[in-house]
């Protein structure tokens, strides 16, 4: 069994895994944007995803999921409205922040995508078994945690 990195050897091995998530973060951005139905950018999918994982939410809510600001959640939600794919429904808890949900069309524009995604995500192949997968997770979950105290105040995704 291997054993545990030491605090000195940690660091090295970490930057390894941030120098591969940055590419393949903005492959992933690129090749969403080019397969993609008109209005259905990145952030619009993200938006899309988690009504359809997380149901009705609101902006805030949105936001605090995806580590983005409220203000380009809010842009996207505006996007994703203007083509019909979300709509806004009053929210019982807070008379001043609206639940967005998605519309029968954003349910199949979602479902859509993520068909197409999961069709290119079966060629990855290379022999990956669960415990890969099951660490590749772990430690992108351990590193998302070391930042939790980042100040996302303003954050938009990167370009």
């Amino acid at each position: 069994m291997d054993r545990p990195l030491t605090p000195d050897e940690l660091p090295e091995r970490l930057m390894e895994v941030f120098a591969l998530v940055g590419p393949l973060y903005r492959r992933v951005q690129r090749k969403i944007e080019q397969d993609a139905a008109p209005g259905l950018s990145v952030g619009v999918r993200a938006v899309l995803d988690l009504l359809r994982e997380h149901g009705p939410m609101t902006v805030p809510q949105m936001g605090r999921a995806q580590s983005l600001s409220r203000q380009f959640v809010q842009r996207m939600v505006n996007d994703a409205a203007a083509h019909g794919l979300v709509e806004s429904i009053p929210n019982p808890a807070h008379q001043r922040s609206s639940l967005i949900r998605l519309t029968d069309a954003g349910r199949a524009a979602i479902t859509a995508v993520t068909a197409r995604e999961y069709a290119l995500l079966r060629q990855a192949g290379g022999e990956l078994t669960e415990a890969d997968l099951d660490t590749c997770v772990r430690v992108l979950g351990r590193m998302l945690e070391l930042f939790d105290d980042v100040d996302l105040g303003q954050t938009e995704p990167p370009c």
